[in-house]
């Protein structure tokens, strides 16, 4: 009976380890698609109540609705020619990251930095950084 209770925790850990790697993979696609399309309503989404953010000349903590107004302000300013994701990954504590490189239409290209913490079970983006190279 040990053996089989073993069995069932073991399963239920890694069933609880796939739905958040997929979890993790859901809401890196949709980051990746919204800078991909400069679409700010759609990165909004996916923020946390409040949200530190860093973009040009902006830098502090702002609300899930000053943020977005802030982002949509940057992506008409600097229309998207490409983003690319260099590299994603987790830290001890349980966030996660994204790394990229966001080059707008006037030639400008800005490393993104996107931090994203569980809240409630749910990865949000707690920090955005646009930082010009």
């Amino acid at each position: 009976m040990r053996l089989r209770s073993a069995f069932i925790f073991a399963l239920l850990i890694i069933l609880g380890q796939t739905t958040l790697v997929g979890q993790n993979d859901d809401i890196s696609n949709t980051v990746t698609a919204a800078l991909k399309s400069a679409d700010a309503s759609k990165l909004a989404i996916n923020f946390n109540s409040t949200i530190d953010l860093q973009v040009d000349k902006t830098d502090g903590s702002f609300s899930k609705k000053q943020a977005e107004i802030i982002i949509s302000e940057f992506f008409k300013k600097s229309p998207v020619k490409s983003y690319t994701s260099n590299h994603m990954g987790s830290s001890d504590d349980g966030s996660n990251y994204i790394i990229g490189t966001y080059t707008s239409t006037n030639g400008k290209k800005y490393r993104v930095y996107v931090l994203l913490k569980n809240r409630d079970g749910k990865l949000l983006i707690n920090q955005l950084q646009f930082e010009e190279e």
